[in-house]
């Protein structure tokens, strides 16, 4: 299973994209900012390809999606929330969008996350964080 993260929506507060699965769309997703520098918590994760696992989440106490060898990163994870605050540098997911804001989490996470435990019986799942071409 391929995941692609396009970030599209930039703010001084957080960054808002789209999660698409083999190509599909599937949910909004907010991040944190996108900075040159990491600031601890704050700052969105790197461009790049992430090996995703799930494993059991110490702060959850229940298992998760992770995002395995992240440069500089320890415990990032997909879940629910809903702004900046919630992100800690995990991916949040969501059904709809607003700058700064997504809803419908708890939703978007309880359909995305079978979906990944399905996919990782049969094969590795993978996501890809990139900018969303221009238009």
């Amino acid at each position: 299973m391929n995941l692609i993260l396009n970030r599209k929506w930039f703010t001084d507060k957080s960054t808002v994209g789209e999660l698409n699965i083999d190509g599909k769309f599937e949910c909004y997703t907010l991040e944190d900012c996108v900075r040159n520098e990491k600031i601890q918590d704050i700052t969105a994760i790197p461009y790049g390809m992430y090996e995703v696992a799930v494993t059991f989440s110490n702060r959850f106490q229940k298992p998760m999606p992770q995002l395995l060898n992240v440069p500089g990163y320890q415990g990032i994870r997909i879940h629910s929330g809903n702004k900046a605050e919630d992100t800690e540098g995990c991916i949040l997911v969501g059904q709809t969008k607003t700058p700064d804001f997504i809803g419908g989490s708890k939703l978007a996470y309880q359909v995305l996350f079978p979906k990944i435990q399905a996919a990782l019986k049969k094969e590795k799942v993978w996501i890809e964080i990139k900018s969303a071409p221009e238009k």
